[in-house]
């Protein structure tokens, strides 16, 4: 065998592997978010990809409070205080785990209800149907998981 036929037949062999460090599913897409407390869907969610990374934003609210159609992050800080969280980026940086191809990990996550950012993971489950949203502070055993429903 030649030294090309070699180096031909290595990455032939190494194509499985490649395909096997990026996560099988992917968060991108639009999602249903469930609101803790009562259950009820609260708002969309769109993920995009950017440079090989995951970022998302508010896309739709479900069902904003009566006196309060087009709520503000009232809570945030630094630039995002008081602005609509219609349209607001609350997800950003996430990249394919290095340990775990089937998540996305090394973002982080607002929560504008209380103006707080989380370090947080990006599960698929269910054939990509679900999506497991882990916030935490520190290690994700300190933390919750939302399961997010995916509208397209």
């Amino acid at each position: 065998m030649t030294s090309r036929s070699f180096v031909v037949c290595a990455l032939l062999a190494a194509l499985p592997l490649a395909a096997l460090a990026a996560p099988t599913q992917t968060p991108v897409g639009k999602w249903r978010t469930i609101d803790d407390a009562s259950g009820k869907p609260k708002s969309v969610v769109a993920i995009w990809e950017e440079g090989g990374k995951l970022f998302g934003k508010v896309d739709q609210l479900l069902d904003p409070k009566p006196d309060d159609p087009d709520p503000k992050c009232t809570k945030c800080q630094g630039e995002l205080k008081d602005q609509r969280i219609l349209g607001m980026r609350i997800m950003w940086d996430f990249r394919p785990d290095a340990s775990d191809n089937t998540k996305w990990s090394g973002g982080r996550i607002l929560d504008p209800d209380n103006g707080k950012v989380y370090r947080c993971t990006l599960t698929p489950a269910e054939d990509g149907n679900k999506l497991l949203v882990r916030g935490y502070v520190g290690i994700p055993v300190l933390g919750r998981t939302q399961t997010w429903i995916r509208e397209e």
